[in-house]
């Protein structure tokens, strides 16, 4: 799966990146319920005050004397030395896997701004994507991001990086580096690497400046099919839509191809925003919290797009990839091709504490354009295709090897019908 995953980005241009998969299967909004932008001040002023135990149910007397004599036997037999900070955060951890969610979570500070990076698309940094081998921890470069201080300085795809600032690369965790090589703008980060094609160690001073990461990418096929490859649903991800599609047009587009293909999801307004520029007037998708409250999200009359549709899913299609394949499914606009989707349907609320940390919590449920919600139970593609690589000795990705793709292309041609 993994092989297969990395072969249709090596084409699409999306690699694992520092933040691929950060939204993973994602559905977020940030900081207010109904409010998917990003607001850092909300803390508690949109809590219920009677809503805090304080020293009730939970953190009742009991609880925190076991607290406490859990620490002391820690101070007194633990043969290492301890953080208290980090103890604490064990507990705050702990606490929230106590709702047996695995969506909900909490967030240290520093664990807060990467997912704030992660859903808004730009930081600032250097443009590299990179990846870490779990056993070994080598951590090395997965993608060279075109326009950016990685691709300016000379860093090339496959470098292995040994150190960041005198700092062994592989002496933590890759999230953890990353927060090393970013910076402020225009100062500059020292890489020390080792390029295996030639045998060389090589050392880089890179300048840091305001990255805005890719999340769509597009190319024109035969036959005047357009292809856009949407790799994640961030800030900037609506304007890159746009703009892939206004290129497309002007070359002449007379058929679309939309690959969500391990798409994990996202911000709620992104995917709405690019299904408002698809779609005719009416309903795209409703959120419902526990006690009823609706908020419905509608696409108005003046933008749609009248061309024959395609949209590629698979099993890791998820949470804002779902929410664009059910009204696509809904609305019959386009024929959805691949195998069934992840089954994620519903939304996380971000809600920034009060001492810069996080918590992110399951607030609601969301439900397709016909009422359909699709918790656990997923989309069903109209043509199911599980995918081949027919060229599996190709160690370059190619998209007449995409048998998925090859597939749209049929039906975009009329060569074939819903199965």
């Amino acid at each position: 799966m993994d092989g297969q995953k990395d072969m249709i980005r090596k084409k699409a241009g999306v690699g694992t990146g520092i933040l691929a998969g950060i939204a993973g299967t994602l559905l977020t909004v940030i900081a207010a319920v109904g409010v998917i932008c990003m607001v850092t001040d909300t803390r508690l002023m949109f809590l219920d005050k009677s809503a805090v135990r304080g020293s009730g149910p939970v953190l009742n007397d009991e609880a925190v004397a076991k607290i406490s004599e859990l620490d002391a036997y820690i101070n007194t037999y633990y043969y290492d030395e301890t953080d208290p900070d980090d103890l604490r955060d064990g507990i705050y951890e702990g606490f929230l896997q106590g709702i047996g969610d695995r969506y909900s979570e909490y967030y240290t500070a520093e664990a807060y701004q990467q997912t704030q990076i992660g859903m808004m698309g730009n930081y600032y940094g250097i443009g590299a994507g990179l990846q870490q081998d779990k056993d070994t921890m080598e951590v090395s470069v997965k993608k060279v991001y075109e326009g950016t201080p990685s691709e300016t300085a000379g860093l090339l795809e496959g470098d292995i990086i040994l150190s960041v600032d005198n700092t062994e690369a592989n002496s933590m965790e890759v999230t953890e580096l990353v927060l090393l090589i970013r910076g402020e703008e225009g100062t500059t980060v020292h890489l020390e690497v080792y390029r295996a094609r030639t045998d060389e160690y090589l050392s880089f001073d890179v300048e840091r400046a305001n990255v805005t990461l890719p999340s769509v990418d597009h190319q024109m096929l035969e036959n005047g099919i357009g292809y856009i490859r949407i790799e994640s649903f961030e800030k900037a991800t609506a304007e890159q839509f746009a703009a892939a599609y206004t290129d497309l047009e002007a070359q002449g587009m007379e058929k679309l191809m939309i690959d969500l293909r391990y798409n994990g999801g996202g911000l709620v307004d992104s995917v709405v925003e690019i299904l408002d520029q698809i779609l005719p007037e009416g309903l795209l998708v409703y959120i419902e919290d526990k006690n009823g409250n609706r908020n419905e999200y509608r696409s108005d009359a003046e933008r749609f797009v009248s061309l024959p549709i395609a949209v590629l899913i698979n099993g890791e299609s998820a949470s804002a990839s779902e929410i664009f394949a059910g009204a696509i499914k809904d609305y019959e606009y386009g024929t959805l091709i691949g195998t069934k989707t992840f089954g994620k349907g519903i939304v996380q609320t971000v809600f920034p504490l009060s001492d810069g940390d996080a918590v992110k919590l399951t607030t609601a449920k969301y439900f397709t354009p016909n009422g359909n919600y699709i918790h656990e139970v997923g989309i069903e593609p109209d043509i199911k295709l599980e995918y081949e690589y027919l060229d599996p000795d190709g160690e370059e990705y190619d998209m007449q090897y995409d048998n998925q793709i090859q597939r749209a292309i049929e039906v975009l041609n009329g060569a074939g019908d819903k199965e």
